[in-house]
Order: C-alpha cells, then structure tokens, then sequence
C-alpha cells in the first residue's frame, strides 16, 4: 500500500495484505479504519484512481485540523480507494477536501467541537448525474454506491489525514451516524425551483460540491396539509426547535423539501427567496419556554437579536438554504449546523 504523500515526496510502501478480510483487520490496528471493511489501497488501484484527475498527486488541496495533515491529492486517492469509489468520482472528493479547508468551513472548530455535525456534502450539476450522485428516493440512506463512497472517502480523509479520531481529534460527545458517509445531490427534475447551486452565483449548467458541517436530516413530515401555508406552518414549527446550535448562534440550516411538499408550496406561486423568507419569520422558539440562563447566553452570543422574543434560527432569510430532494411522499427534513461557527462552502468543478 502506497499511504499519504507528505511535504513533497511519497511516503515509502507499506507490506500490507491485499485479501479485504486481512487489510481490514490491519487497518483497524493502525486507526486507519471507520470500522467498515475496506478495499487495500495498491499501488495499481492508487494510479488507477489518481487517472480520474489531471492534478499532480504532490499538490496539496489543503491542510487539515487538528493534526494539520496535508491533503495532497495523492493521500485523498488512497482514501477514495479504500472507501470504494471510481476515478470518475475523485473530483468531487477533492473539491469537499479543498471546501473543508476553507476558514470559512471552519474544520479546527468543527473537529474539536462536542456538536454532532458531519460534513455532508451536496454535488450539484451533470457532475453529481455523471458520478452516478443519488438525490432520489432514500438519497440520504444506504445502498446507493456514489453517495456512500464520496460521504465515505471524505469521512477516511478526516480520520487519516486530519486526524479526527473519535474521542481525540473529534470530541463529540455521542457522535452521528453522518460521520460514517454524507452525500447527496438534489432532484432538479422534481423543483420547482432553480438549482441551489445558482444561489452560490454559479450558473444552472455549471457543477459544483457545497459542503457543510450539518446534523443527520431531521423529519419533517406533513401527511395532512395540502396548502402551502399548512405545509410550511409545518416546516417552520419543525425548524423552530429548542436544542439546536441554529437556535442560540444562528448561522446557515439547510432546509431538504420532498418532491411533494415542495410541489404543493411552489403550486401557489412561492419562491424560494418567499419560502427562505417565511421561515426567518416563522420558524423560531418562544423564548419563555426556555431557561433564564439560556436567555442570558444568547444575549451575549446573538447580541442583535432580543432574547425575550421567540428566537430566529438564523439572522438573514438567505441564510437558510433550500434543496428538493427524495422521492414520493409527504416528508421533508432539516439539517440543523454548527451554528453561526460554520459557513457551507462551494467549490466549482470543472
């Protein structure tokens, strides 16, 4: 096995097992595994992975916290490999890599905080069609194969490259099934509104990966209202929850329409930017309900916002961002975040 590059060179081969059962249980010794079965990174499957980019393997995509390991694209490969992707999906792991490493993600803060967020990342555009990205019905579950292996590779890269092991480099307190493989893309087929990467000032033509540091999909479902005003008083009570860090930092939630609530809402001639709207108005908590000292610290943290009023979930209504994706039924979710610690970065692809 070929491991990482380091500052400038290859690092020297390791003797290590090719049958997946023995590479397995050796990874786990050496804290290189997730605990799933992995696929030993050869030298042939390395530069058979590294086909799927024209960058040179030495380049450094970024450096990562807390361990502050360099990226090069050559150690993202060797993760791509062991979690099972093809090379044609390569591009979109590098471009989360170089979204995780942006300051404006914040990963040092992501990594060291007790939050369970993971780092889900959204392919927009053919490339997510062309890498197979599934956005369809139980996107955000198993057993479609491009979503698990991009959510998975980048998830190898935090623990080997970034050193985010759980209970050290990643302290959170319980951890989330989202650290394991998150990754998605949206229906643009079935929304009835332009794709979400247009909001980042890409075109609808264009393909880019938005990653952000974002809980489990939180449901949402609405069986009963076939308004959008029901729909969305649905949404809004939903988003406005006690417990989230969008609660008493703010920051960026990312809103996950199904098909058909979206198609009901959009029926009465909402917008996004109506809906995005809506939601900064509506989806809050009474703060009465909640501890006095609670009260106190959002004073000190949201110093914009009064703390006796019902509590926003973010401060601007474009901070709420909005997808379509799944498949029939009347469900929706929601991806509370880091809070105000975190911002989604996007990465065009070529």
């Amino acid at each position: 096995m070929t491991p990482p590059a380091q500052r400038g060179r290859l690092a020297g081969q390791f003797d290590l097992p090719e049958d997946v059962a023995a590479f397995s249980l050796e990874a786990q010794r050496r804290g290189w595994s997730d605990g799933l079965p992995l696929i030993p990174p050869t030298e042939g499957r390395v530069e058979a992975m590294l086909a799927g980019v024209s960058r040179d393997p030495l380049s450094v995509v970024g450096v990562l916290a807390p361990r502050q390991g360099e990226a090069t694209v050559h150690a993202i490969a060797v993760n791509a490999v062991m979690a099972g992707c093809r090379p044609a999906q390569l591009p979109i792991v590098v471009a989360a890599i170089a979204g995780l490493a942006d300051p404006a993600f914040n990963l040092p803060g992501v990594n060291a905080t007790t939050h369970p967020c993971g780092a889900f990342v959204l392919v927009s555009g053919p490339a997510a069609r062309s890498a197979g990205v599934h956005g369809g019905a139980g996107c955000f579950g198993p057993a479609y194969p491009a979503n698990v292996a991009i959510g998975r590779a980048v998830r190898l890269v935090l623990l080997n490259v970034a050193g985010a092991t759980p209970g050290s480099g990643d302290r959170a307190t319980q951890g989330t099934p989202a650290k394991l493989a998150f990754c998605a893309t949206e229906r643009e087929d079935a929304s009835p509104w332009p794709p979400f990467h247009t909001t980042r000032g890409l075109r609808p033509g264009d393909s880019a990966v938005t990653v952000f540091a974002a809980e489990a999909p939180h449901n949402i479902q609405d069986h009963a209202s076939n308004t959008a005003d029901g729909v969305l008083r649905t949404v809004a009570g939903a988003m406005g929850q006690a417990g989230s860090n969008n609660l008493w930092l703010g920051g960026e939630p990312l809103l996950a329409f199904g098909p058909e609530h979206a198609a009901t809402v959009a029926a009465e001639g909402w917008t996004r930017e109506q809906v995005q709207a809506y939601l900064h108005a509506e989806a809050r908590y009474p703060s009465d309900r909640l501890s006095p000292e609670f009260r106190e610290l959002v004073s000190l943290r949201r110093q914009a916002i009064d703390a006796e009023q019902p509590l926003p979930i973010a401060d601007a209504p474009e901070s709420i961002h909005i997808i379509v994706a799944g498949g029939p039924g009347k469900h929706s979710s929601w991806l509370p975040t880091f809070g105000d610690m975190t911002r989604p970065v996007t990465t065009p692809l070529d």
